[in-house]
């Protein structure tokens, strides 16, 4: 059996150093064991590690406190009562069915809100689907606009869908929320245009329907800012705000809901869950909140996303034919590669010159994903950009028989 030891953003394979530029599962926003981290958590399962949520209530008050001066303004209520995204989604979609009275719930073609039977049933995965049966009365996908790209203006020209005649047509005015990834995360890392948020927040408020974003990957400084919905997408404005994945720091399972008062309507009865707000979970959280305050993660971020989407578009312009679509913000970035079947091929190859990569599988797509721990260093960005130099340099060796290429 391997043995595994984390390191940073780094990974040990049977003592092979491997850089891992996925993060875990997009959930190691700080590394694999940052010592802030290890040390509270450590103190913390001497003292205990679950306690009811009845005894943990103060606690998550002052956690709240913290996050407010992130959060997307007049969000003054939080739950606390999850620790994965798929459940936090759940309890928000909850929220706003019970604050409306309505059960429908828009979301975008090749979206991914989680593998629960309700939030897998709205997402664009249906190929997730086809064995299980769920339909949340009322909802509808929609499409979205496509990505943006590296070196291409936000203020682009853009087609946008036509929010009303999906209201009016499609939707027999039973729209709870609309539930959106401010950046896509397994539909390809699709960058939405700033346009996009303005008009989706135009149509939501003109008909009374919750935006809920879903910031289970872009929360805690993936995209540069604390949230996207309060950086890169403030023009969203969303009604409701969850978050999971990075706010475990470590990987340590926890997530929540944020949101304006007047969907701050559950019973504790309504949605809740064995684990959530556990202590280690609230530990983790304060925590990771700490070092992205004290360590300056998020000026690493703004300072070191440059670097990282120069090198990617040198690797496009050195490779072209095979690779494209370089896109991102921050440190959550991908590119495409000519084919879904190459993708696994290059993920095979990346690790045999010590690189973790992950795909993007919904739609079966042909895109590589790029998210580094928010606290690598410029030398660490190096290591991972070299990597790809090489692993790219072996998959055109490898396919001389693609057509088209330079």
């Amino acid at each position: 059996m391997s043995s595994f030891r984390g390191e940073g953003p780094y990974l040990f394979v049977d003592g092979k150093k491997m850089f891992d530029a996925a993060s875990g599962t997009f959930n190691l926003a700080l590394g694999y064991n940052h010592p802030t981290l290890v040390a509270r958590l450590q103190q913390q399962l001497e003292r205990c590690s679950h306690l009811s949520s009845r005894f943990t209530h103060d606690a998550s008050q002052l956690l709240f406190e913290r996050l407010k001066p992130y959060l997307p303004a007049g969000m003054e209520r939080f739950w606390f009562r999850d620790i994965t995204g798929s459940s936090a989604i759940e309890g928000a979609i909850r929220m706003a069915q019970k604050a409306s009275g309505r059960s429908g719930v828009i979301s975008f073609y090749r979206a991914h809100h989680g593998q629960s039977l309700a939030t897998a049933s709205i997402s664009g995965n249906a190929f997730r689907l086809s064995h299980f049966h769920t339909v949340i009365e009322g909802s509808l996908k929609i499409p979205a606009p496509a990505s943006l790209y590296c070196g291409v203006s936000a203020s682009a020209p853009i087609e946008l869908p036509d929010f009303e005649q999906y209201i009016e047509y499609a939707s027999t005015d039973n729209i709870a929320c609309i539930v959106i990834e401010p950046v896509q995360g397994n539909g390809g890392n699709i960058v939405f245009p700033p346009a996009f948020y303005s008009a989706l927040r135009e149509v939501a408020s003109r008909h009374n329907i919750a935006i809920i974003a879903d910031e289970v990957q872009t929360g805690f400084g993936r995209t540069g800012s604390f949230f996207a919905s309060s950086g890169y997408a403030a023009a969203l404005q969303p009604d409701i705000l969850v978050f999971a994945k990075g706010a475990g720091g470590i990987g340590i399972p926890a997530a929540g809901i944020c949101m304006r008062p007047e969907y701050d309507v559950l019973e504790s009865f309504e949605h809740s869950s064995t684990s959530g707000a556990n202590p280690l979970a609230l530990t983790a959280l304060d925590a990771t909140i700490s070092v992205i305050e004290e360590e300056g993660v998020l000026d690493n971020v703004e300072a070191l996303q440059p670097h990282l989407e120069a090198g990617l578009l040198a690797l496009q312009q050195r490779y072209s034919g095979y690779m494209s679509g370089a896109r991102g913000i921050g440190f959550m970035y991908a590119f495409d590669l000519p084919t879904v079947e190459s993708v696994d091929l290059f993920i095979e190859i990346a690790e045999r010159h010590q690189l973790i990569v992950r795909s993007a599988r919904y739609g079966r797509s042909n895109t590589v994903k790029v998210r580094p721990a928010l606290i690598s260093t410029q030398q660490d960005i190096d290591v991972l950009l070299n990597a790809l130099d090489a692993s790219l340099a072996e998959f055109v060796a490898t396919c001389p028989q693609l057509e088209g290429v330079a």
